[in-house]
């Protein structure tokens, strides 16, 4: 529960659309590890309590759903500074981001970017959070 207060809600409430400064590694997994467990959750509650008492059929409750699309609107600037953030720690700037517009490669990129280790000291933007 430590965790998901300082990975998750922390960067929810005091980091919302923060795109300066560095996050870690164990910040910016922890809270990709957070979303993904509560849009899960989400769209089984979509899927199992909601859609039905909406009046669709089994086969149509798996297709929509209300809570998970919701959820995801209201991370997706989060999880994209976060990951600016990180992209930061390593001495990278905010635009390689953008490499994700590129289908397949650009996504490995960034997964290669992520799980590499701290720039050791102060960069350009700013010092390190370990």
């Amino acid at each position: 529960m430590e965790k998901f207060n300082n990975y998750f809600l922390d960067t929810i409430k005091n980091r919302y659309v923060d795109f300066k400064g560095r996050s870690t590694r164990s910040e910016y997994w922890y809270f990709i590890l957070f979303v993904f467990i509560i849009s899960i959750i989400l769209s089984l509650v979509d899927t199992l309590l909601i859609n039905p008492a909406l009046g669709m059929t089994p086969a149509e409750a798996t297709k929509s759903g209300l809570l998970a699309p919701i959820f995801a609107l209201a991370v997706l600037l989060p999880k994209i500074a976060v990951a600016v953030r990180r992209l930061h720690d390593i001495g990278k700037s905010g635009w390689w981001y953008l490499i994700i517009l590129i289908p397949i490669i650009g996504v490995l990129v960034l997964i290669y970017f992520w799980v590499q280790d701290s720039q050791v000291g102060e960069n350009m933007y700013g010092p390190n959070p370990k």
